[in-house]
Protein backbone atom coordinates (compact mmCIF):
# COMPACT_ATOMS: atom_id res chain seq x y z
CA UNK A 1 0.00 0.00 0.00
CA UNK A 2 2.76 2.74 0.89
CA UNK A 3 3.90 2.80 -3.09
CA UNK A 4 0.43 3.48 -3.74
CA UNK A 5 -0.50 6.48 -1.08
CA UNK A 6 0.08 9.02 -4.08
CA UNK A 7 -3.35 8.33 -5.18
CA UNK A 8 -5.82 9.62 -2.13
CA UNK A 9 -3.26 12.29 -1.58
CA UNK A 10 -3.98 13.31 -5.70
CA UNK A 11 -7.50 13.58 -4.39
CA UNK A 12 -8.59 10.19 -5.89
CA UNK A 13 -10.06 7.44 -4.17
CA UNK A 14 -8.43 4.06 -3.94
CA UNK A 15 -9.96 0.29 -3.45
CA UNK A 16 -7.48 -2.54 -3.45
CA UNK A 17 -9.26 -5.94 -3.65
CA UNK A 18 -8.66 -8.65 -1.78
CA UNK A 19 -8.44 -11.50 -4.08
CA UNK A 20 -9.05 -15.27 -3.63
CA UNK A 21 -5.46 -16.75 -2.34
CA UNK A 22 -4.05 -13.18 -0.81
CA UNK A 23 -4.53 -11.72 2.43
CA UNK A 24 -6.93 -13.09 4.73
CA UNK A 25 -8.40 -14.88 1.91
CA UNK A 26 -5.25 -17.36 1.57
CA UNK A 27 -6.11 -21.11 0.35
CA UNK A 28 -3.87 -23.83 -0.84
CA UNK A 29 -2.72 -22.09 -3.96
CA UNK A 30 0.93 -22.01 -2.86
CA UNK A 31 2.57 -19.94 -5.78
CA UNK A 32 1.45 -16.99 -7.98
CA UNK A 33 3.15 -18.47 -11.18
CA UNK A 34 0.69 -19.58 -13.74
CA UNK A 35 0.78 -23.54 -14.50
CA UNK A 36 -1.48 -25.41 -16.84
CA UNK A 37 -3.69 -26.99 -14.02
CA UNK A 38 -7.40 -26.51 -13.60
CA UNK A 39 -6.46 -25.36 -10.21
CA UNK A 40 -4.46 -22.14 -11.45
CA UNK A 41 -7.63 -21.65 -14.33
CA UNK A 42 -10.08 -21.54 -11.52
CA UNK A 43 -8.10 -19.05 -9.40
CA UNK A 44 -7.71 -16.74 -12.57
CA UNK A 45 -11.16 -16.82 -12.97
CA UNK A 46 -12.11 -16.15 -9.48
CA UNK A 47 -9.53 -13.32 -9.65
CA UNK A 48 -11.75 -11.93 -12.55
CA UNK A 49 -15.10 -12.06 -10.48
CA UNK A 50 -13.70 -10.42 -7.81
CA UNK A 51 -12.27 -7.59 -9.65
CA UNK A 52 -15.78 -6.67 -11.36
CA UNK A 53 -17.20 -7.24 -8.18
CA UNK A 54 -14.57 -4.71 -6.99
CA UNK A 55 -16.24 -2.27 -9.64
CA UNK A 56 -19.72 -3.46 -8.97
CA UNK A 57 -19.15 -2.22 -5.33
CA UNK A 58 -17.47 1.30 -6.50
CA UNK A 59 -20.88 1.69 -8.78
CA UNK A 60 -22.79 1.50 -5.38
CA UNK A 61 -21.51 4.89 -4.38
CA UNK A 62 -22.15 8.02 -5.31
CA UNK A 63 -18.96 9.62 -4.34
CA UNK A 64 -17.18 7.87 -7.38
CA UNK A 65 -17.20 8.94 -10.67
CA UNK A 66 -17.83 6.02 -12.34
CA UNK A 67 -17.07 7.30 -16.26
CA UNK A 68 -12.90 7.85 -14.48
CA UNK A 69 -12.41 4.61 -13.40
CA UNK A 70 -8.36 3.09 -13.55
CA UNK A 71 -6.76 0.18 -13.11
CA UNK A 72 -2.76 -0.10 -11.17
CA UNK A 73 -1.62 -3.21 -11.16
CA UNK A 74 2.08 -3.91 -9.22
CA UNK A 75 4.27 -6.68 -10.37
CA UNK A 76 1.81 -9.72 -10.37
CA UNK A 77 -1.55 -7.51 -10.38
CA UNK A 78 0.47 -6.05 -13.83
CA UNK A 79 0.91 -9.38 -15.27
CA UNK A 80 -2.51 -10.26 -14.72
CA UNK A 81 -4.06 -7.23 -16.27
CA UNK A 82 -4.17 -7.83 -19.70
CA UNK A 83 -6.96 -10.14 -18.60
CA UNK A 84 -8.69 -8.04 -15.80
CA UNK A 85 -8.58 -5.14 -18.36
CA UNK A 86 -10.23 -7.75 -20.98
CA UNK A 87 -12.95 -8.53 -19.23
CA UNK A 88 -13.74 -5.15 -17.36
CA UNK A 89 -15.28 -2.41 -19.64
CA UNK A 90 -15.95 0.26 -17.51
CA UNK A 91 -12.28 0.68 -16.97
CA UNK A 92 -11.04 3.95 -18.59
CA UNK A 93 -7.11 3.75 -18.15
CA UNK A 94 -4.62 1.55 -16.82
CA UNK A 95 -0.98 1.54 -15.00
CA UNK A 96 0.70 -1.16 -15.36
CA UNK A 97 4.59 -0.95 -12.44
CA UNK A 98 7.10 -3.71 -13.63
CA UNK A 99 5.01 -5.62 -15.80
CA UNK A 100 5.90 -7.98 -18.34
CA UNK A 101 4.66 -11.83 -19.65
CA UNK A 102 5.43 -14.57 -17.32
CA UNK A 103 7.00 -17.18 -18.77
CA UNK A 104 5.45 -20.33 -17.08
CA UNK A 105 2.75 -21.76 -19.58
CA UNK A 106 -1.25 -21.43 -18.87
CA UNK A 107 -4.30 -23.21 -19.82
CA UNK A 108 -5.44 -21.25 -23.33
CA UNK A 109 -8.36 -19.39 -21.14
CA UNK A 110 -6.35 -17.99 -18.77
CA UNK A 111 -2.83 -17.18 -20.80
CA UNK A 112 -1.78 -13.50 -21.19
CA UNK A 113 -1.23 -13.70 -24.76
CA UNK A 114 -5.69 -14.08 -25.90
CA UNK A 115 -6.14 -10.94 -23.87
CA UNK A 116 -3.47 -8.34 -24.03
CA UNK A 117 -4.42 -7.58 -28.00
CA UNK A 118 -8.22 -6.88 -26.18
CA UNK A 119 -6.68 -4.32 -24.22
CA UNK A 120 -7.35 -0.56 -25.81
CA UNK A 121 -7.29 1.54 -23.41
CA UNK A 122 -4.98 3.87 -22.27
CA UNK A 123 -1.90 2.48 -20.99
CA UNK A 124 1.25 3.91 -18.67
CA UNK A 125 3.86 0.54 -18.07
CA UNK A 126 6.42 2.09 -15.77
CA UNK A 127 9.33 -0.39 -15.73
CA UNK A 128 12.96 -1.08 -14.25
CA UNK A 129 15.36 -1.97 -16.97
CA UNK A 130 17.55 -4.43 -15.00
CA UNK A 131 14.05 -6.39 -14.38
CA UNK A 132 15.49 -10.03 -13.19
CA UNK A 133 11.58 -11.17 -13.43
CA UNK A 134 10.17 -9.40 -16.14
CA UNK A 135 13.46 -9.05 -18.63
CA UNK A 136 13.49 -6.04 -20.82
CA UNK A 137 13.88 -7.26 -23.89
CA UNK A 138 12.13 -10.50 -24.01
CA UNK A 139 9.04 -9.95 -21.38
CA UNK A 140 8.57 -5.98 -20.85
CA UNK A 141 9.03 -5.41 -24.70
CA UNK A 142 6.54 -7.96 -25.99
CA UNK A 143 4.11 -6.68 -23.39
CA UNK A 144 3.73 -3.35 -24.80
CA UNK A 145 3.97 -4.03 -28.15
CA UNK A 146 0.95 -6.60 -27.96
CA UNK A 147 -1.05 -4.26 -26.19
CA UNK A 148 -4.13 -3.39 -28.21
CA UNK A 149 -3.84 -0.26 -27.40
CA UNK A 150 -3.43 2.71 -30.12
CA UNK A 151 0.07 3.82 -30.18
CA UNK A 152 -0.74 6.99 -29.14
CA UNK A 153 -2.49 5.97 -26.30
CA UNK A 154 -0.27 3.98 -24.38
CA UNK A 155 3.38 5.36 -23.25
CA UNK A 156 6.66 2.73 -21.83
CA UNK A 157 8.73 4.66 -19.03
CA UNK A 158 12.14 3.05 -18.16
CA UNK A 159 14.02 3.48 -15.22
CA UNK A 160 17.43 2.11 -14.23
CA UNK A 161 16.43 -0.23 -11.62
CA UNK A 162 15.83 -3.71 -11.70
CA UNK A 163 12.37 -5.07 -10.52
CA UNK A 164 10.69 -1.34 -9.08
CA UNK A 165 10.41 1.82 -10.56
CA UNK A 166 10.95 4.94 -7.71
CA UNK A 167 7.95 5.76 -6.00
CA UNK A 168 8.03 9.78 -6.41
CA UNK A 169 8.91 9.26 -10.63
CA UNK A 170 5.51 6.62 -9.99
CA UNK A 171 3.28 9.28 -8.64
CA UNK A 172 4.74 11.79 -11.03
CA UNK A 173 3.88 9.98 -14.29
CA UNK A 174 0.88 8.01 -13.11
CA UNK A 175 -0.76 11.44 -11.93
CA UNK A 176 0.01 13.14 -15.25
CA UNK A 177 -1.34 9.88 -16.99
CA UNK A 178 -4.80 10.17 -15.27
CA UNK A 179 -5.20 13.66 -15.49
CA UNK A 180 -4.30 13.43 -19.18
CA UNK A 181 -6.65 10.40 -20.08
CA UNK A 182 -9.23 10.87 -17.10
CA UNK A 183 -9.26 14.62 -16.61
CA UNK A 184 -8.01 16.25 -13.37
CA UNK A 185 -9.65 15.58 -9.87
CA UNK A 186 -12.40 17.59 -9.70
Amino acid sequence: LGSSLWVPKSGRALMIPIYKSTYERGDDLTSDYPNETAKWRDHVIMWGKDFRRSVDCLETRDDIDHDRLAFQGVSWGAAMAPMMLAIEPRIKAGIVVVAGFLFQPAMPEVDQLPYITRVDIPILMLNGKYDFFFPYETSQLPYFDMLGTPPELKRLVIDESSHSFPNTDRARESIAWLDQHLGPVR
